[in-house]
This record gives C-alpha cells, structure tokens and sequence, in this order.
C-alpha cells in the first residue's frame, strides 16, 4: 500500500485546512466523550476527532487535535482529563503513521490500527493511573475490573493494567473502524485538501 503524498509525517508546516481542522477534531472529541459519559458506557469515545485528523493531515495535528481536546475538557469538566494529554498525543501518532503508510485503507489495517493505538493508550496511562488515582481509570467499567483484580490478590500495577485494557483496546478498534468509514467516504479531493503544500503555515 502506497504511503501519502505529503513529503514527512513529522511536518511542523500545516496548511490553512489543516489548521482549520484542529478546532473541528477537538469539538468532535469532546462531544464523543461527553456522550459516553452521560450514557456510562464501557469506552470513551474522546479520540474520534485525533484519529480523523491523524488521517487527513498527519500525526503531528492528530497529536495536537488529542493533546488540546484533554486539556480543554480538563479545564471545563473533568480535570483528570488533563494528565491524559500525553495519552491522546500517542494515540494520534500512531494513527497518523498507519494512515499515511497506507493502513487505514482496508478493514484489517484499521483493526491492527485500532490494536496499536490501544496499547500506547495502555503503555502511557497504566503509569498516570498509578501515579496519579491509585490505579484507576475514572470508568465504572474499567473500574469494576481493577476493584475485582485487587480482590483476587492481584498487585495494583496488574490491576490497573487490566482496567485500561479492558476499556482502551475496545475503544481504540470501534474509533478506528468508525474514522475508517468516515475517511474512506470522504472524496480524494477533500483529502488531499489537508496534505496540499499550499498557504502553509508553521509552527516552528
């Protein structure tokens, strides 16, 4: 699978759409939270918006578009959100190489997609969980697993490892699958809209 157009991943030098669509992938993150908070389901649903724009305009906005939507929900709702900025910056990274290797093209791309964001999710937050909250997560159902672990003897840092994986690997595949569709729905114009070398901007 080919990889995209645009010459680096690591690009400081946006566009003016890539600019525009930081905002936009923020808003969108912080209603999905919002939505799976009101409703207390099992995932989170905050990095619809991160791994949308991971995929249009690389890993570097997916990362900003994570980072600024945890620090704004933080800020207005929920302040252990805030901590959990390095963990959305990972999973836009991640989501931003697959996508412009190629990966988020097919249905088993974007599972193995999913899988991967999932993990870094887990490899960064397991360490805020511990040092931060004693372990959990903040979800009742991530939360339910940890409390169960402990009753069975198991060590906090198993335990709280356990509870981001129950909830962040299956979260991570649904995003994926779900940006997926909307990427590929999108018309290769609009996409390439966002990797265009014209009106750039940089944030150097």
């Amino acid at each position: 699978m080919k990889k995209k157009s645009y010459n680096s991943p690591w690009s400081l030098q946006f566009n003016t759409a890539a600019l525009v669509l930081i905002p936009a992938a923020v808003g969108i993150n912080y209603l999905g939270k919002l939505f799976a908070g009101v409703l207390k389901l099992p995932l989170w649903m905050d990095s619809i918006g991160t791994c949308l724009a991971a995929c249009l305009a690389g890993p570097v906005v997916g990362a900003i578009c994570g980072a600024i939507n945890n620090i704004i929900y933080g800020l207005t709702m929920s302040p252990i959100s805030m901590v959990y900025a390095f963990s959305q910056a990972g999973i836009g990274i991640v989501v931003g190489l697959m996508a412009y290797y190629g990966r988020m093209n097919k249905i088993g791309g974007a599972v193995a997609t999913g899988i991967l964001a999932g993990l870094a999710a887990v490899s960064i937050s397991t360490p805020l969980n511990i040092a931060f909250w004693g372990g959990t997560t903040g979800n009742l159902w991530g939360d339910a697993v940890y409390a169960l672990s402990l009753a069975k003897d198991l060590p906090v840092w198993l335990a709280s490892l356990l509870d981001e994986i129950v909830v962040d690997l299956p979260d991570k595949i649904v995003t994926v699958i779900i940006v997926m569709g909307m990427y590929r729905g999108m018309p290769k114009s609009l996409q390439s809209l966002y990797q265009s070398n014209g009106k750039i901007e940089s944030l150097d």
